[in-house]
Parts: structure tokens; sequence; C-alpha cells
């Protein structure tokens, strides 16, 4: 037999780290005086990433040698600044403190063996698992991978778009790739139909179009490559008529990977001759003669291409109906909350019963499962029109919140913001436990009615409806008392608090997208 004590080396070799103990390599981050250090056979041994660095790089005279990170520090750079949260429970929210604790936890894990996400959000873990992929620690990587997708399932959703990306510009994240095209094929609109589908990586393309799943039409789908391919080529002409010989050329290398994944065969005729035939020179002579002689005579034996199967169809079965109870829509407002809401939307005289709510509250963002950092609010709510917000005060019944008929938008780059001007929205607070009464309040001064925080003040600001607004300096609303409502000036026709303190704490907010039910 054999005995194994693995947790006391890896914790002699944390102290080899830490204690900085016959150190041969030190790695310095750009513009930070305190340089990480390291032993170049624990970094050859564990990444195959440092192995290369080290050994392209010359000793000094003490035998040491320097890697700089600049170069890994940039890229992520741009990861980090993207439309994610930046935000741990310590508060990390500079790029290169930040950048550095990633550092940080690595080492740990390559002396230790140890990755410790305690008390960091998602969002951390996910920017984890691409520093581990730079610095190739399969290892790792791969367990934060399948950790994401077991445990942050909602996560992964909220931010699809943006992961789906990130994750096709690498090689490495096949099961991340895999868990989203699952997702996609069967509601591709999800990708297609998104704001900046043709800023897709060309091997997310092709992984979606070689799926026989792909709950899609295939002359859409003709459409989409077609609609990507122009996109990659700015200066083709806006005519069609006006492509030249190069042109055409042009197009057809880029969707190269592209265009025999189409299946070419499942398609009408009419749809070929309106869609397929304009572009008829992207394609070989050979398949396009086979294409028109299957329009005329629908038989594969003189078709020498490569037929392609007919995407399958899903057949999904609904599930029994049951009687037993549904999960409540909020964890802070009840179905006659809602209706009182919608009536208030519709300037209703009489209100809505709870049976004859006209709209859905569809919960998109729940600060006890998304986090209550302001700028979560406004990476998940940003293009969202018609949206409620409630609050839950601490320390009382009160539930209190606004409603925004306009979208928000979190792309700003001015210094203050802007203020968008309604006669639609309103604030309230609703009766709940010792409060007794609902109370509604209109937008007075309209040209305050919603205001849109610029970036430099995502950090702090959340939801503002004239002075009613959530704000936090410790980037979570219910962390201080810095939330606002201004009694005597808030833009809004009544008092909907009667509190004599302008700030007030929250356990909890949530966002719902209103939408009429069909």
């Amino acid at each position: 037999m054999s005995f194994k004590f693995f947790n006391k080396l890896s914790q002699n070799f944390i102290e080899l780290l830490n204690d900085k103990y016959d150190y041969n390599v030190i790695i310095e981050i750009e513009d930070k005086e305190k340089p990480f250090t390291a032993h170049s056979n624990i970094l050859k041994c564990r990444s195959p990433y440092f192995r290369k660095e080290l050994e392209n790089i010359q000793s000094n005279e003490n035998n040491i040698k320097t890697i700089i990170m600049s170069s890994v520090s940039a890229k992520y750079s741009m990861l980090f600044s993207s439309k994610f949260s930046i935000n741990t429970k310590s508060t990390i929210t500079c790029f290169y403190e930040l950048f550095i604790y990633l550092l940080f936890l690595l080492f740990r894990y390559i002396y230790g063996g140890i990755a410790n996400l305690e008390n960091v959000e998602t969002r951390f873990i996910f920017d984890l698992m691409l520093a581990a992929n730079e610095f190739e620690l399969k290892e790792l990587t791969n367990k934060l991978e399948i950790y994401l997708i077991n445990t942050k399932a909602s996560w992964l959703k909220t931010y699809f778009s943006l992961i789906y990306r990130t994750i096709f510009n690498e090689n490495n994240f096949k099961n991340l790739q895999n868990y989203c095209n699952d997702i996609i094929v069967k509601h591709p609109n999800i990708i297609f139909d998104s704001p900046d589908f043709t800023s897709l990586p060309e091997s997310a393309l092709v992984s979606l179009l070689k799926r026989d799943d792909l709950q899609m039409e295939e002359i859409k789908i003709w459409n989409y490559v077609i609609k990507w391919g122009i996109a990659q080529n700015s200066t083709l002409p806006t005519d069609l008529e006006e492509w030249s010989k190069e042109n055409i050329i042009a197009l057809k290398t880029t969707l190269q990977q592209c265009l025999p994944l189409i299946r070419y065969f499942h398609i009408s005729n009419i749809e070929v001759i309106d869609k397929i035939r304009p572009y008829k020179k992207l394609l070989n002579k050979q398949l396009w003669k086979d294409i028109t002689h299957h329009l005329s005579t629908p038989k594969q034996q003189q078709i020498k291409s490569i037929i392609l199967p007919a995407r399958s169809t899903l057949v999904i079965e609904l599930p029994p109906r049951t009687e037993g109870p549904k999960d409540p829509f909020s964890t802070i407002i009840s179905e006659e909350h809602a209706a009182e809401i919608s009536s208030w939307i519709d300037r209703k005289t009489i209100n809505y019963s709870t049976t004859n709510i006209p709209y859905k509250f569809e919960l998109i963002l729940s600060g006890t499962r998304d986090g209550n950092a302001p700028q979560t609010f406004w990476n998940i709510c940003h293009g969202h029109a018609k949206t409620v917000v409630v609050a839950k005060v601490k320390g009382t019944d009160e539930i209190i919140g606004g409603y925004n008929p306009f979208a928000w938008d979190n792309t700003c780059n001015g210094p203050w913001g802007y203020w968008m001007e309604t006669k639609d929205s309103f604030i309230f607070s609703l009766k709940n436990g010792n409060i007794k009464d609902n109370i509604l309040s209109r937008v007075d001064k309209t040209q305050f009615a919603i205001w849109n925080a610029s970036k430099s003040s995502q950090i702090k600001y959340g939801p503002r409806f004239g002075n009613f607004y959530l704000f936090s300096k410790k980037s979570d609303f219910t962390l201080d008392n810095r939330n606002y409502y201004n009694i005597e000036n808030s833009y809004y026709e009544e008092p909907m608090r009667t509190s004599s303190s302008d700030r007030f704490s929250i356990v909890n907010y949530e966002v719902f997208k209103i939408v009429k039910k069909s």
C-alpha cells in the first residue's frame, strides 16, 4: 500500500511561493512596482505557456529570468473592459488589480493545486477560466468550464451572446461551445437576430451550420450566411449589379467554409430562384448545374454534388398538466401588486383583477440571483423597454419602484449621462405588511423622468426615476444606505415614501420586462 500526503505537499509548495525562497524567475506586470517571483522548474512543469516563455528568455548575471506580461495583460484588458461587471467581495474594480488577483490565484493553483472560488462572483470565475486557458492550464480550464455549465446556467444565459463570441475566439472550450450550440439550435434567433450577429467568429457560425438539428428554414440560413459574408467585406458595392469579378471572388473566399454546409437541395424552387440565383457565381459550376437540374427534375441519380440531409425538426412534447403549485414569479411582489401596476400602466380607473392582468411580468434581473452591483443592472437591462423596477426597503415593509416605458441605455460616453422625457413613467409604493395603502406618483417634470447613467457612473448608479434612484459606493445596493429618494423635489407628483430620511438601504431588488399577453 502507499500513503499519500497531498495536502501537506500542497501547503509546503504554497509556502515556497509565499516565502520567495530561492526564486529564479521574476514576472513583471507593466507599470507595477511589485513583481511576482517564482521558480522556473515549477512553472515549466505545470504550464506549457511558461515553459515556452522561459526557453526564449536569457538569464541575467544573477541567473534570474524576467517575464514581462505586457502582451497578455493587453489582451485581457480588452476582455475585462467588456460589457461585464468587474466585482468581487473584495471590491476589485481596477483592471490591473483584477489581473494581478487573477495571477495570484493562478500561481496558487500552479504551486499548490488549489483554486479558491469562495466569495467571488460568477464573472470572476469566467475570467479565471479565460486566464487559465491563456496559460495553458488545461486541467483548471476544463474544471472551471464544467463548473460554470453545471452550477451557473442562469448566468451563462444572461450573458449568452458575449460569452458565445468569447469562447469561439479560442478552440479550447469545447464543452461550453457544445452547451451554447445546444441552446442555439433550439432558439437560433438568440444569435442570428442579435444586433451584432455579423461580428460572430467564423468558427462559431461554421459550428452551427454543421448541426443537422438547427431549427431554422434553410433559405433563412442562406440569407444569414450571405449577410454575414457581406459584412466581412465592407468595400462591396451595395448594389449587387455593380459587383465586379474581384468582389465575387472576395465574398466567395470569405464564405468558403460556410457555403458547402448549406442544404441546397432542400430549398424550394421559388426560394432558389429568388434568393440563391442572384449569388450563383459564389457556387462552383457543378453545384449550380445540379441545383438547376434538381429544379426541373427532382431526381438525384444525375446529381454529382454532395447532397446533405435535410435538417431535422425537433418535436417538443408538452408535459402533462399538473395541478401542483406554481413557482412564484417574484420574491418581492405578488399577483395583486402586478395587477395594480398593470392598471397604472394602462391608466385604468378600475384596477385589473389577478385573473385578467393583460401583461406578463418577465423577470430579467434579480438581485438575489444576479447580484446587486450597479453595473449588473446596466449590463442586463440595456435595450429592454417597458420595465418595472421594484425594491424591498431594509428594516421596513416598504416595496418601492418605478416604471420606464423606454429602453435603458448603457452606451452614454459623456460625463453626466442624459435624461429621457416622457409622461408615461411613474414611481410607486406598494401595500405590504404594515404599509396599508398603495401610493402612485406620476411624473410631473417630464423632461426629468428617466436618467441613463454615463459609462463612468454605472459602477455606482442604478435605475433612476427623477430623484429616486438606487446608488452604492460599495458596488452593492444592499451594503450601504446610499439609495436615495428626495421627498421635496422628486420630479414626480406625489411623495411615495413617508420616511423623513432621504437615504435608505434595500434587501433585494428585481426588474421585470412588461410583455403584452397574446
